[in-house]
């Protein structure tokens, strides 16, 4: 068993969520990285988010998942995570739907898998070729088993010259899907903004995700929650803490995560302080506590 330490050159280090917990009314947990890594669940994580709801806190799963909430739970009925283990779930595909909504009959390019085109459903607009295209909604690579940002260059000078509209229905930059990185919207739509386009992103950093996230949770307890008693539970630093500082929130910061080859994780190992404190040095701030994956 891991034992908590702590340091003055970083956050705590804490083996377990079972003493955090009691301070939050609300857990706003990632998907990837905490829940599962692309191959397998970690049932750990999902016991410890049950119990914390049996406690009385509710959870919300806060996915950049570029498809609708039931969508994502029936991955995570793939991977063995039990829906009670949360009370909903909010993806950056819901905001990009509402998004979308505001702009009826839009003629909008998809560029992603076909496996993402439900993040679509209910809405009045036309999917068209990119030469018609009034807008690009983006979610991920093609084929990101191969595929890289890069292939996509002669694209986005095209969609640049032509100023469309750019929607980023994945911020995250890249996952990990088995110990390999895998790429993702967010590539994509940075290397847009580089060249001056106008990109809207609906996820993680950003502040809508979270708006929605509060919405539901009040709506669920029936009363509003105080961002006090409310933590963000992630392993990406660009996107789970850096959302939760912004949003004013605390945060658990998984390591053995998007980070772990950062942090020497890779081979089952504990959190080094030195590893921490440096990989820290460079990101957004610092998360509340840190933990090596979350367990009860």
């Amino acid at each position: 068993m891991q034992a908590d330490v702590q340091i003055p050159s970083v956050p705590p280090i804490v083996a377990s969520f079972a003493d955090l917990a009691p301070r939050y009314d609300l857990v706003l947990c990632d998907v990837w990285g905490v829940l599962h890594n692309g191959v397998v669940g970690s049932q750990p994580a999902a016991d410890a988010l049950k119990r914390a709801r049996d406690a009385g806190t509710t959870v919300i799963l806060v996915s950049n998942a570029p498809r609708p909430a039931e969508g994502v739970a029936r991955i995570l009925d793939g991977f063995r995570i039990p829906r009670d283990a949360y009370d909903a779930i909010v993806t950056s595909g819901m905001v990009t739907n509402a998004l979308l909504a505001a702009r009826p009959g839009v003629k909008m390019w998809h560029l992603g898998p076909e496996r993402d085109l439900g993040i679509y459903d209910g809405l009045d607009l036309t999917q068209t070729s990119f030469e018609a295209a009034e807008l690009i909604v983006c979610t991920g690579l093609f084929d990101d088993t191969v595929e890289t940002p890069e292939d996509y260059a002669a694209t986005l000078k095209a969609a640049r010259g032509r100023n469309l509209p750019f929607i980023c229905a994945n911020p995250d930059i890249v996952v990990e899907r088995g110990g390999d990185l895998i790429w993702c919207a967010g590539a994509i739509a940075e290397a847009y903004a580089e060249l001056g386009g106008d990109v809207v992103f609906c996820g993680k950093p950003h502040r809508p995700i979270y708006e929605t996230a509060f919405a539901t949770a009040s709506k669920l307890r029936g009363e509003a929650v105080n961002p006090a008693r409310a933590i963000a539970i992630g392993d990406a630093l660009r996107t789970d803490l850096a959302g939760a500082l912004g949003f004013g929130i605390d945060c658990l910061f998984v390591a053995a995560g998007i980070h772990a080859g950062e942090l020497g994780l890779e081979n089952g190992s504990q959190v080094d302080p030195g590893a921490l404190a440096r990989l820290l040095a460079d990101g957004p701030g610092r998360p509340a506590a840190v933990t090596t994956r979350l367990v009860w």
